[in-house]
């Protein structure tokens, strides 16, 4: 049996409407080549949406996703370019989260790596990770039906609903 919807608590009222949607949700996607000169075009094209629509986010918290944007579309460049000359970066916003997401054609699972401390890289995944939970978002990454990848972190809107981050 699959429920479709609940019975009001008290006969004759209706549930509550629905919230209607705000004007900077959707879902926006770009395609980059695969080269070191992709990764500030990615946070600039970010920074530039979130502007563009008028979405709720303070100064940390931007930093915060173009740092994430960063982090993930160097990653895709240096460790799938190979097999994936072109990369994607996908901005989905809702009304309580936003996720970015980035795709390759390489279809293994990056892992966050303890680097040195004499080493100068490394530590992207492990940045991400902390920069998401830290804001009390999501990380993780989904396999594409092509057998590539989509390495993404949702984070919430100030002010978010308990509602659950947004997923592929």
């Amino acid at each position: 049996m699959e429920i479709l919807g609940r019975v009001p608590s008290e006969t004759g009222h209706a549930p509550p409407p629905a919230p209607p949607p705000v004007a900077y949700e959707g879902t926006w996607r770009f395609t980059a080549p695969a080269l070191d000169s992709s990764v500030p075009q990615s946070r600039h094209a970010v920074r530039d949406l979130l502007d563009h629509q008028r979405v709720p986010v303070d100064d940390e918290l931007v930093e915060s996703l173009l740092l994430i944007v960063s982090e993930l579309v160097t990653n895709a460049v240096r460790h799938a370019a190979l097999l994936s000359p072109e990369i994607a970066v996908e901005v989905s916003l809702s009304r309580d989260w936003v996720r970015i997401a980035v795709e390759d054609n390489h279809p293994y699972r990056p892992v966050a790596l303890m680097a040195d401390q004499g080493g100068t890289g490394g530590r992207g995944l492990l940045l991400v990770t902390a920069i998401t939970e830290a804001a009390g978002g999501v990380y993780d990454v989904d396999h594409t039906a092509s057998g590539g990848k989509i390495v993404w972190a949702a984070l919430p809107l100030p002010g978010a609903a308990t509602s659950p981050p947004p997923s592929r």
